[in-house]
């Protein structure tokens, strides 16, 4: 038992240094202690749900709404402001931030997580490293040194041997990671990686390490006090990623022993140990097909995926944070950690998985949130998904007596929850989900890239063309009373002209029928559809649930016929927005169609790696645009010569935005 570290100054209330889903969760938790709660909030934000959950807001003010949220001098201003003697840094932003630490310190608010030191040590990759070879901890072979020349970092690589991964020293999230394969390739993807290094975290220092195929992404919760308790609450499984991004976590980890767990969560008390860890951490592992594990890192903050220790634990990890931050010991031993059932938790985030998970923002047209058995949903979803921040809108957490379920509970809830307005990975969910390698629990951190390969985006049938055509049909009229499907030579028949983005229009002919129904046809098909609510139609009898949104409307008639100019309609796993046919542009903004390349996206330049007059070849990248902390390539469609280059570094850039135009060569 060490030494009790000083107590901090007592609290009764908390600020919270975050925006979105974390910071309504984190504020909930104060609440159940009785804290007095502050949320910030910047400039475009006042009307966010994190705000009208707290007791006091405070704006901050910054060049802009992302710039607000990493301002230390602002945030410790608000503390000062509200008289709020801790702050809570959630996760993202200035979480593992050990300027942001020592600043509270400073001004004597109590930082609700690890001490500067302790963030210190573990943030940087090649340091944690190095005090878990010190203490024992299995790490795998690498580099981490300070002489990052080319030439140094080949020798270092040839030593290790292939494959091998580059990765950035000084933080993680998949930014400034590569995998080498070849030596011939090393020096390319160590600029790359550099400069994404840099651009991210300010510190372009890079570490190689031996590259393990075929392992899994294994993960330890500890909590820690200031008198030197320490315990481990098991382990959480994050194999299922993209692009490095961990997508759906669950704990327990399949086929993890109690043997294993044992040794891992004793390896990762053993670390916080060693720099006097204090708080809520995660030590991250490589589990190996031979059942080995390796140290990766330590995520010193709360983790996204926490709840689904909390679901199996029964322990709130906030409330933990924060009662160790006022100077509380621990109230259990490793002995009293139980675990009950499996949890499995699924981010849904707005970007468009089957398109390269190209980021979207804009308004919110609608949203409905299952409220399902065992199934917790954590949101912020207000008006609109601002661009500037990352892409999570919703976390929903299913809890199971076993992992079974817990799967088919989650699938549940996400196939009843439906947003409108914005892209979403939903279908990309339930695919990954419902996958043969997850429901046997078959995984590794490739598995999704590898299965994902014969996956399609989900496209509007005839069926879902029907009931959008109807239900186009019936908003418009709606102003026209109860005779309205009807003539003095009987049933109305009428044609609509429909068309959802990126699809090809649709005619679609319908003819009334009665109890407000009608007869649809599209193409050869032909569906009798009876709209019984704003939540459901029924199809050839058969009742099925939809949700619709209208954006906007135009008057065409003077009986009031009311035509919208976007409906969005979520039906049969298939949500899209419905536009008229004949307002669809000759040219469909932002495509890539032959030599221009326009934004998909709104974001920033964050590098650009052609000049005018350049030739390049079809594949090649030419930019990436930095959107919700991930960065985007955008590659040449053709071969040919930069005949204009119409950004440069930093610009912020929107949808449609031209970005370069490339000419092609005769042959």
């Amino acid at each position: 038992m060490t030494q009790p570290a000083p107590l901090p100054r007592a609290f009764d209330a908390l600020l919270v240094a975050n925006r979105g889903e974390i910071a309504r969760r984190v504020l909930r938790s104060a609440r159940l202690l009785g804290l007095r709660t502050i949320a910030v909030h910047a400039q475009g934000e006042r009307d966010a749900p994190h705000v009208a959950d707290a007791d006091e807001a405070i704006e901050l003010h910054a060049d802009s709404d992302l710039a607000a949220y990493l301002s230390i001098e602002a945030i410790v201003d608000a503390c000062r402001r509200s008289g709020a003697g801790a702050v809570h840094p959630g996760y993202g932003f200035l979480s593992e931030n050990a300027a942001f630490a020592r600043a509270c310190e400073a001004a004597g608010i109590v930082f609700v997580g690890p001490s500067a030191d302790a963030i210190e040590a573990l943030g940087n990759k090649a340091r944690a490293k190095a005090i878990a070879q010190r203490v024992g901890v299995p790490c795998l072979p690498g580099y981490g040194g300070d002489e990052q020349s080319a030439t140094a970092m080949a020798a270092e690589a040839e030593r290790i041997g292939l494959p091998l991964m580059i990765k950035a020293a000084a933080g993680g999230g998949g930014r400034g990671m590569r995998r080498v394969d070849s030596l011939a390739d090393l020096e390319r993807l160590l600029a790359a990686a550099a400069a994404e290094a840099q651009a991210a975290f300010g510190d372009a220092r890079l570490l190689l390490e031996r590259r393990v195929d075929g392992a899994r992404h294994v993960e330890i919760q500890v909590l820690a006090d200031r008198f030197g308790n320490c315990v481990h609450l098991g382990e959480r499984d994050c194999s299922t990623q993209r692009r490095h991004q961990k997508l759906v976590e669950e704990a327990p980890a399949p086929g993890v022993s109690a043997r294993l767990r044992e040794a891992m969560g004793e390896a990762a008390v053993r670390l916080a140990h060693a720099v006097g860890y204090v708080g809520a951490g995660t030590v991250e592992f490589l589990l190996d097909r031979d059942g080995d594990f390796h140290f990766l890192e330590v995520n010193t903050r709360l983790q996204v995926e926490h709840r689904v220790t909390e679901a199996v634990t029964g322990i709130d990890l906030v409330e933990m944070q924060l009662r160790v931050a006022r100077g509380e010991p621990l109230p259990l031993a490793q002995a009293d950690v139980r675990f009950a059932g499996h949890a499995i938790e699924a981010r849904l985030c707005a970007e468009d998985a089957f398109a390269g998970f190209v980021p979207h923002g804009g308004s919110i047209a609608a949203s409905r949130i299952a409220q399902a058995e065992a199934v917790l949903v954590d949101h912020a979803l207000g008006a609109r998904v601002s661009p500037q921040f990352d892409s999570l809108l919703a976390k929903f957490v299913a809890h199971g007596r076993d992992r079974e379920e817990a799967r088919l509970r989650l699938v549940s809830a996400l196939d009843d929850s439906s947003i409108l307005g914005v892209a979403t990975n939903r279908a990309f969910l339930l695919e990954c989900l419902r996958a043969p390698s997850f429901v046997a629990a078959d995984l590794d951190v490739d598995w999704l890239v590898e299965a994902a390969s014969a996956w399609r985006a989900p496209a509007p049938d005839a069926r879902w063309q029907a009931v959008a055509s109807a239900l186009w049909m019936h908003r418009t009229m709606r102003g026209h009373g109860p005779l309205a499907n009807w003539s003095s030579s009987g049933p109305r028949r009428s044609q609509v002209a429909l068309a959802v983005e990126g699809s090809a229009p649709w005619n679609a002919r319908l003819e009334a029928a009665p109890d407000d129904g009608f007869a649809v046809c599209v193409g050869p098909h032909r569906f009798l559809l009876r709209i019984e609510s704003a939540e459901s139609v029924s199809i050839d009898g058969h009742r099925q649930p939809i949700h619709v949104a209208l954006e906007g409307a135009s008057l065409v008639s003077s009986r009031t016929s009311l035509v919208p100019c976007r409906m969005w309609l979520d039906h049969a796993g298939f949500a899209a927005g419905v536009i008229d046919a004949a307002s669809l542009p000759s040219r469909r903004a932002g495509s890539g169609t032959g030599g221009e390349l326009r934004a998909r996206m709104h974001g920033r330049i964050a590098s650009i790696a052609v000049a005018e007059g350049h030739r390049v070849n079809a594949g090649q990248p030419l930019l990436s645009i930095e959107a919700m902390k991930m960065e985007h390539v955008v590659s040449a469609p053709i071969d040919g010569r930069v005949a204009a280059l119409a950004v440069s570094v930093g610009a912020q850039v929107s949808p449609a935005t031209l970005l370069v135009r490339i000419e092609a060569e005769a042959a």
